[in-house]
């Protein structure tokens, strides 16, 4: 019996996603409103959540209403750099760009910067530790 990986993938107008070689995702809800681009060799865990958007205004008088107005919703990229791992259920934030062979930790929630080579983890996610250099 063949093993079943359900993934959601919504690209707005307009947004690009980009999935290197030999990367793994399993079931993972990836929306696109500017641009997401996972490098090579990059593992995503099950139940994971990639957004480059808020989805709605911040501000309460532009998200409802007569001054409704979607086109005040922030967006930002994501990098996801090659050789990266995002353990399970975890939360990628716009924004965000995480370095090459770099890991975050089952049930993060991440948003900014997270260096090359390094361990994060928890919510926000925090630095935890440095890791050795993989070469593939």
């Amino acid at each position: 019996m063949a093993e079943m990986i359900e993934h959601i993938f919504k690209l707005c107008v307009g947004g690009v996603l980009s999935i290197g070689d030999n990367s793994g995702i399993s079931n993972t809800a990836i929306t696109v409103a500017e641009s997401v681009n996972i490098g090579r060799n990059v593992f995503i865990g099950a139940g994971c959540k990639i957004y480059d958007t808020d989805f709605h205004p911040i501000e309460a008088e532009f998200r409802f209403g007569d001054t409704a107005d979607i086109t005040r919703t922030k967006t930002k990229r994501i990098i996801i750099e090659d050789g990266a791992f995002i353990g399970g259920h975890s939360i990628i934030l716009k924004g965000t760009h995480i370095g090459e062979n770099s890991v975050i930790g089952a049930g993060s929630v991440v948003a900014g910067n997270i260096p090359a080579n390094e361990i994060w983890a928890g919510n926000p996610a925090r630095f935890i530790k440095k890791i050795k250099d993989v070469m593939y």
